[in-house]
């Protein structure tokens, strides 16, 4: 029989035996020597879910969707594009069939009615089949490149990613003035009642571990107050999460779905909701050892 390889498991096994150690102190040790050579490899790779809910989005889906999957391939990046169709009353659906057969990390579903952009991530959180999630939009509004920065930062360990496009490094591209001046206030608001170092709450645009979306259920919001329930319940109880600058650009097809005037109230009554968690809960929830924020480029 020739040598073992250098840093093969046999030869960890025949160290192990050389040195004379119990049976259980070899196992361990071996399950030790094993599981760093699998992190030094980088076969320990999480595998990212992409979840984008899509309401007549037939000018914008395909661009996207080819965008992330190139992004994510040239990275090497293992990944699954889930896009969930809203009841679309234009062409997204056949678009989708045409993008699930072009790219085979790609697939949808469909959304049972009523519509909502709350029950239709709701709908994509209960069918993803990744390590990680990570909420994109449509329109092309998230930047691919920001995704990969989303992965990376997951692979540290960290429980959630969020973006900000208000910090250091970050961009926003034709933001709307009076949707600018709501966003910042109702951030600022969010800020100041909850007591956290983080001003871009209300961006959908964020990344979880499948560990953190199952200790943030159930989720309850039907529409876009979902973009705050999310990361909300994650920071009161008590995932931890790193900031990373990002950018966002404003669609360049369609018309955007969100209705001010329809959701200020719901935005308010989530926000108190999950105020009133965290108050009743004083400290309950079961911390995990690193709970700080990381943020990154402030």
């Amino acid at each position: 029989m020739g040598e073992s390889e250098p840093g093969s498991f046999a030869e960890c096994l025949g160290e192990s035996q050389k040195s004379g150690r119990s049976w259980q102190d070899r196992s361990a040790g071996l399950i030790y020597i094993i599981s760093i050579k699998l992190n030094n490899n980088n076969s320990l790779k999480l595998k990212i879910s992409l979840v984008i809910p899509a309401y007549n989005e037939e000018g914008s889906i395909r661009a996207t969707v080819k965008d992330i999957v190139s992004r994510l391939n040239a990275e090497q990046i293992p990944h699954e594009v889930l896009v969930v169709n809203d009841n679309s009353k234009d062409d997204t659906e056949s678009v989708l069939q045409l993008l699930s057969r072009e790219f085979p990390t790609c697939r949808y579903i469909n959304n049972s009615p009523p519509n909502g952009i709350g029950l239709a991530i709701k709908r994509g959180l209960e069918n993803y089949s990744g390590d990680a999630v990570a909420i994109v939009m449509a329109d092309g509004s998230d930047a691919p490149e920001d995704i990969v920065q989303y992965y990376r930062e997951l692979q540290k360990g960290v429980d959630c990613v969020f973006g900000s496009r208000f910090i250091k490094g970050g961009k926003v591209i034709d933001y709307p003035r009076h949707k600018m001046v709501l966003n910042r206030l109702a951030n600022w608001f969010i800020e100041v009642l909850f007591g956290i170092r983080f001003n871009d709450t209300t961006n959908a645009f964020k990344a979880y571990r499948r560990e953190t979306i199952d200790g943030i259920r159930p989720i309850l919001s039907y529409h876009f107050n979902i973009t705050v329930e999310l990361p909300l319940k994650a920071i009161v109880r008590g995932y931890n999460y790193s900031v990373v600058p990002i950018s966002w650009k404003n669609r360049a097809h369609g018309v955007s779905k969100l209705k001010i005037k329809e959701m200020g109230s719901r935005y308010l009554f989530m926000i108190l909701y999950i105020w009133l968690e965290k108050s009743l809960a004083r400290g309950d929830y079961k911390k995990r050892p690193e709970t700080t924020s990381l943020e990154v480029g402030k």
